[in-house]
């Protein structure tokens, strides 16, 4: 079956439309954003916390860990951008300008507070460390980025955000807890 080709003339002019609007958010990053001082603190968020895991994570739990701090950062991407193209909020100030998540949350903090989490108080209620996250996460730290001016809320509310979290946290402990795999043989 041929493509239709005003659909595909449709298509066309909005990748075009769409491409321009890279092209002028690109040159107002370069122009105004890089080397800011709310970059530079992106920049950092993006690579202090890394350094404090490496330092004090439990050396023999770093593969385990590092799994779930992938897929955190899956997860945390993945509805980041849906978050952004459903036009419920967006960011400015973004660290990398072509990507439409905020890199330090998804990268860094999401992946980062989850994996210390699951590895204080190991045997801790995992339903309790989860509302805690929910609620630390949605209720301070987006306000936070909010107040910064990072953070836009467009139809979005904070209280949205604490199921997702609560069940992101609770699939990482899930999957922190998993030991049934085969070898690669």
């Amino acid at each position: 079956m041929l493509p239709n080709e005003h659909v595909v003339r449709l298509i066309d002019q909005n990748y075009d439309q769409i491409h321009v609007l890279i092209q002028r958010k690109n040159e107002i990053w370069l122009q105004h954003v890089v080397f800011s001082g709310l970059w530079w603190f992106g920049v950092g968020l993006s690579i202090i916390p890394w350094i404090i895991w490496v330092v004090f994570h439990k050396k023999e739990s770093t593969d385990r860990i590092l799994y779930v701090g992938f897929f955190v950062m899956g997860i945390s991407l993945a509805l980041d951008v849906l978050g952004d193209q459903f036009s419920f909020w967006h960011y400015r100030y973004n660290v990398i300008p072509t990507v439409p998540t905020y890199f330090p949350w998804d990268i860094t903090l999401m992946p980062v507070s989850i994996m210390i989490l699951l590895q204080i108080k190991p045997n801790g209620h995992p339903l309790l460390k989860a509302i805690v996250f929910g609620l630390v996460s949605s209720y301070l730290a987006e306000p936070f980025f909010h107040w910064l001016g990072i953070y836009v809320l467009e139809n979005w509310r904070y209280s949205y955000s604490i199921p997702i979290q609560i069940v992101i946290y609770l699939l990482a402990h899930y999957l922190s807890r998993r030991e049934k795999f085969s070898p690669l043989s």
